[in-house]
């Protein structure tokens, strides 16, 4: 309280000394004024602080000479002549502005405030005077111009930028770069306002021409944290541009969507979609290089969560939304697949990129084989057999996770003995560290799960005990039993939705297996991208889709 008391005996000194300076136009005022300059912005600063944790009707209680203050200040040219006193007076009035104004004194407050907002903007473009006087004289107050007078202002600015953008080799007629760092600056404290967003967009899009960026770092920063809080609306390309031109935005994006997928719901996986195209990034990914940043972040929070399951569903939910917006977006096809993953032999990134379940289910074998063939050569070849390797290998296939639960169900389908290439390809999607004599083994063991599943189909009664026995044919003193038994609680579930003879115990078979909290919430997140994915497609497969549904709400139940 001491300081608001502070601050409004200083807003008198201010107020005495701002009116002095408006009548006197002799060099000795002008000192005057840059010698109390410093002193005057501090005092703006500290006055902002104040601002923006009060209500109006406070403000204008507490200091109520405020806007006399900033009439006068906003019509000073030697203050607005100086890039910090702008910005402390846009920090001000800013706090002052009624986004939603609820009766017919917040309209006028903001009509007032945009009056003050085209004074500080007249400091590029025009002689403020010499405006007030040309509409007096034309009979307009100030209640009547102001409006139009910011909007103008705005696109005048905006029709200069464009121009600039497309004669930028004319350098007698190119804004300099320091009046585009300045006007960057003075925005940064107006993107939200929906007057300045044409300024906001043509500033992003301004094709610049020097070695380095113009545009102040807090410009990009308040664009990008506005977006992110819905708070601006600017096309997407504009925000594409932002991201390409301002690094730390596009990462700051990139967490921000990272946090809301995993605090979401992790197995809504349509919630997650959602989510994940307004974000915009996977538009902006079809820019290779953005794609390259989100991948690798993407990377990191793989290795950093161990591979948590939510993480690599997010991967997965979001490399589905990137390839539809290529295919809508890029359909000249104006980056090679190539660029987008530089590090995969073009043929395997051309297969992985189909759409598996859009594949007729016989003739799925061959693509899955040679999907199988062309990992093992690179995991298990002599020159790049490092587990640096084999993560790089199996990171490119999580991508396209449609690929390994097709194999599952390929294995499933198939009278004859399993193809090693499927039993390969599965054990190293569920578990890539492993050597190759681990794998060999894991590929053993799933294969007598899947003798013991095919035989219980000749079995003239089958029961859920008989669906528990195989969930532990693959223990030995070698297995591992988390990674191992993922895999084939993953056959087992195939087994039960596509095995019209499994469908009466299916139900009692998964509360086996659900035997504790991790193994419930895996089977749960199973079933959902099951059903996220037939839904995507279109699934010609009704019986399996309900018993799918009535197992997610049997085990989501409360107990």
């Amino acid at each position: 309280m001491a300081q608001d008391s502070l601050l409004a005996s200083e807003c008198q000194f201010w107020l005495k000394k701002l009116s002095k300076w408006e009548q006197a136009s002799t060099l000795e005022s002008q000192h005057d004024i840059c010698f109390h300059l410093p002193q005057f912005q501090e005092f703006l600063k500290q006055m902002y602080e104040s601002l923006k944790e009060m209500d109006f009707n406070i403000i204008i209680g507490r200091y109520p000479a405020i806007g006399n203050l900033f009439t006068k200040a906003c019509r000073n040219p030697f203050i607005l002549a100086h890039d910090e006193s702008q910005k402390c007076l846009l920090w001000c009035l800013c706090c002052l502005i009624k986004k939603e104004p609820q009766n017919s004194g917040e309209s006028e407050l903001n009509l007032w405030i945009r009056g003050l907002l085209s004074q500080i903007l007249s400091a590029f473009r025009l002689d403020t005077k010499e405006v007030g006087i040309f509409n007096e004289s034309l009979g307009y107050d100030p209640v009547d111009y102001y409006p139009g007078l910011l909007k103008n202002m705005v696109l005048s600015l905006v029709s200069e930028l464009k121009e600039n953008h497309l004669d930028g080799f004319n350098t007698q007629s190119r804004m300099v770069p320091d009046r585009m760092a300045s006007l960057s600056q003075v925005c940064v404290p107006l993107v939200t306002l929906p007057d300045f967003e044409p300024l906001v967009e043509a500033l992003l899009i301004y094709h610049q021409h020097e070695p380095q960026e113009i545009l102040c770092p807090e410009f990009f920063e308040a664009v990008n944290e506005a977006f992110l809080q819905r708070k601006i609306s600017i096309p997407v390309s504009a925000v594409i541009t932002l991201w390409l031109r301002h690094l730390p935005s596009l990462e700051k994006a990139m967490l921000h969507l990272l946090e809301k997928l995993i605090s979401s719901e992790k197995n809504c996986l349509r919630k997650m979609e959602c989510c994940i195209k307004d974000s915009c990034l996977p538009q902006a990914a079809c820019h290779p290089a953005i794609f390259r940043i989100v991948d690798e972040m993407f990377r990191f929070a793989i290795l950093e969560t161990d591979g948590a399951p939510e993480v690599v569903t997010s991967l997965q939910v979001f490399t589905r939304c990137f390839l539809d917006a290529l295919e809508r977006e890029n359909k000249e096809l104006k980056f090679a697949f190539r660029t987008y993953f530089p590090y995969a032999t073009p043929s395997l990134t051309t297969i992985l990129l189909q759409h598996p379940e859009a594949i007729p289910p016989e003739h799925q074998l061959q693509p899955l084989q040679h999907i199988s063939e062309l990992l093992r050569e690179a995991v298990e070849d002599q020159i790049c057999g490092s587990p640096g390797c084999h993560f790089e290998s199996w990171f490119l296939l999580a991508h396209f996770g449609g690929w390994a639960d097709m194999a599952a169900q390929q294995l499933l389908r198939l009278e004859d003995d399993p193809p090693a290439a499927l039993l390969w390809l599965l054990a190293f999607y569920y578990s890539p560290q492993d050597g190759k004599q681990q794998r060999e083994q894991t590929m053993i063991e799933l294969k007598a799960v899947l003798d013991h599943l095919l035989t219980l189909l000749t079995s003239a009664c089958l029961s859920a005990m008989d669906l528990q026995v195989a969930s532990v044919q693959s223990s030995s003193e070698d297995s591992r039993p988390l990674v191992c038994g993922q895999l084939v609680r993953c056959l087992i579930l195939n087994f039960l939705l596509w095995a019209p003879e499994c469908h009466a115990v299916a139900q009692e078979a998964v509360t086996f297996m659900a035997h504790n909290d991790e193994i419930t919430r895996e089977i749960i997140g199973f079933l959902h991208q099951t059903l996220y994915r037939w839904e995507h497609l279109g699934n010609e497969a009704p019986r399996p889709e309900k018993l799918a549904r009535e197992l997610l709400q049997h085990l989501q139940a409360p107990v």
